[in-house]
């Protein structure tokens, strides 16, 4: 049997519509012989009286109709509404084309046969192409295992869900699950819909493989609290994207993807005010600084968004700088000026702000990762210090109107040379911002960001994927997460908030135990967490220790009595201790001039420790 199915499977789609044409003329003359068998009683009945060859002519109008209403070029495997509707305007064209023969000729068709032929028409081709699609599915995955698939939303997304799983060769929906009681026990698609608490007992005993969230609609919190209610499952947890995302409304198999855990993480993002985040770009030519970095693509991203005159973007890396360079061309109309460059050379700083007449420069040229800098302190003291002073230095010298200072919560007194030397970056642009008026200077302040280069998340997913173990260095050690595109659009409304000298804080929301973050994301993936000590589980998580200059805990305020609330419920303005500019200059020339000697180092350490309240140097400082 096999045999003869899989060759008509993988037959051309002409030769399988001859099949199904030459199987329906052959079964209408029974069908018709079957309503006058009723109608009389009488398995001698004659067909169509009256009509020569009857018989054949009801089969040939049956199947003119099919063609007529398209049902023909359906594909068997997949049937919805619209087939049905195609199938019963067929059936309508036939019962009037019989009432229409017994009309217009001497036939016989008394006035119940149409109805009767009409419903046994019907109820064959939906009845036959049903058992072809079972036949022929049946025998093609008879090899292959399919995956039991628990479905989370008994709404439409999650029954379109339903649907496209049953034409799948790899999965298999078996239930729906819903939080609204009125669904509980009623079957929706075929399947049964149960509520949460009696599906967690069901999930071993329906021997399901995963569960799918069908709820393109439910906000980042509710979310949230879904996948932690069903991590007891230990089952891989997949969604379908947002509505946003499902432009043409049709969900496909291909649509599934893993819960991101950044979406869990970061929170219901509240809408931008679009006056601010208009301000510092609509129609003005915008630079960002470090325009190929995490934070940097993405505000370059937001930005093109606002529709500035032109974009100049300026980048160290060549990858880096061609990678968002041809991202953004691809997307825009808004030219694109991508520019190679440092941040420690101010002479081209200044020559690319005259000659494009920039007016808004986002900074956010930086190195961020912490062991690395505590290795490298005079490297990461130039970049992040020096060159955010040669960066403003030409911005006010050449009459820029705005420049922001992409910060981090790391400058809040600490313990890494990576923080006190963006700390140092601070105290620069609130000196300059005290010392002249023609350029608006702000400083913004964050924690982590999802996803960036130096987050935990792609790190944590790449332990995984080779069977762990995952290396968290402590197991209290907490953080702050927002998402990038979230951080992008509070930097740039926070610009346009500031007056001159402002250090905003973003609301970071709460904070999240990297511990946590590592559990939660070993349990999207299905897996159970190995235990200390422990025989079962599948990844361990190993605890590393804490790496130089490393917190155990982040903090955003220096002073947090001096803060007061703006006008974006999600950013706050810091007052904060500040030097003079010519006592900063002094300290940042001599700086600049540095060598990777003893001496200098040392040097070094000493003004940071003197300018940054809280720094003290790590033992493991190196001479580089």
């Amino acid at each position: 049997m096999k045999s003869i199915i899989v060759p008509f499977a993988a037959a051309p789609r002409q030769a399988k519509q001859f099949f199904l044409v030459a199987l329906d003329f052959v079964v209408f003359p029974i069908l018709i012989w079957l309503c006058f068998v009723i109608r009389e009683f009488n398995l001698g009945a004659e067909v169509v009286p009256n009509l020569a060859f009857g018989s054949l002519w009801v089969s040939f109008l049956a199947v003119a109709a099919l063609f007529i209403s398209g049902v023909y070029r359906f594909i068997v495997r997949t049937f919805n509404e619209v087939f049905i509707a195609k199938l019963a305007f067929a059936t309508t064209l036939t019962v009037v084309g019989l009432y229409a023969i017994a009309y217009c000729t001497h036939a016989f068709i008394p006035t119940s046969i149409p109805l009767m032929f009409g419903f046994m028409m019907f109820a064959w081709i939906w009845v036959s192409r049903g058992i072809i699609r079972a036949i022929v599915k049946s025998y093609l995955q008879s090899d292959v295992p399919r995956k039991r698939v628990a479905i989370y939303g008994a709404g439409y997304a999650g029954q379109q869900v339903a649907a496209a799983l049953y034409r799948s060769d790899e999965h298999l929906p078996v239930f729906f699950i819903d939080d609204d009681a009125s669904l509980f026990g009623q079957m929706m698609g075929g399947l049964k819909v149960y509520s949460p608490a009696y599906a967690l007992k069901l999930f071993a005993k329906q021997q399901v493989d995963e569960i799918l969230i069908a709820l393109p609609s439910v906000g980042r919190v509710r979310k949230s609290e879904i996948v932690k209610f069903l991590e007891p499952a230990h089952l891989k947890i997949t969604e379908i994207p947002g509505l946003t995302k499902l432009v043409d409304g049709e969900i496909r198999v291909s649509d599934i993807q893993e819960v991101d855990i950044i979406d869990l993480l970061g929170r219901d993002p509240v809408p931008p005010i679009q006056e601010l985040l208009a301000k510092n770009i609509f129609n003005k030519v915008v630079m960002v600084t470090g325009a190929g970095g995490s934070i940097g693509s993405e505000l370059c991203r937001q930005i093109i968004k606002n529709k500035p005159q032109k974009l100049v973007i300026y980048e160290l890396t060549e990858f880096a700088l061609y990678s968002i360079d041809k991202e953004l061309k691809l997307n825009t109309e808004i030219e694109i000026v991508p520019i190679l460059g440092t941040v420690l050379d101010q002479p081209k700083l200044e020559r690319v702000i005259e000659q494009y007449q920039v007016q808004t420069v986002y900074h956010a040229a930086a190195y961020k990762h912490v062991p690395l800098v505590e290795c490298n302190p005079l490297a990461g003291l130039k970049n992040n210090s020096i060159g955010t002073a040669f960066s403003l230095n030409a911005a006010v010298k050449k009459g820029v109107e705005t420049f922001v200072l992409i910060s981090t919560d790391k400058a809040v007194r600490p313990t890494n040379v990576m923080g006190a030397s963006k700390r140092m970056a601070e105290l620069y642009c609130q000196a300059m911002a005290e010392a002249q008026n023609q350029t608006q200077v702000s400083i913004v302040r964050f924690g982590n960001v999802l996803g960036s280069s130096g987050s935990v998340v792609p790190l944590f997913k790449q332990q995984i994927l080779k069977g762990g173990p995952i290396t968290v260095t402590h197991p209290d050690v907490t953080r702050y997460f927002m998402t990038i595109p979230e951080a992008s659009q509070l930097v740039i409304q926070a610009g346009a908030l500031g007056e001159g000298g402002d250090v905003f804080l973003l609301d970071m929301g709460e904070p999240v135990r990297i511990q946590d973050l590592a559990r939660q994301m070993i349990s999207l993936s299905g897996l159970k967490v190995r235990e200390q000590d422990s025989k079962t589980g599948d990844i361990e998580i190993q605890y590393s220790g804490l790496r130089p200059g490393e917190k155990l805990y982040e903090e955003l305020l220096i002073d947090h009595e001096d803060t007061e609330i703006t006008q974006h419920s999600r950013i706050l303005r810091s007052i904060e201790k500040h030097y003079p500019l010519d006592e900063l200059i002094t300290v940042f020339d001599q700086m600049y001039l540095l060598t990777a000697v003893d001496d200098d180092v040392n040097w070094a350490l000493a003004q940071l420790e003197y300018y940054v309240d809280g720094y003290h140097r790590g033992k493991e400082i190196k001479v580089n």
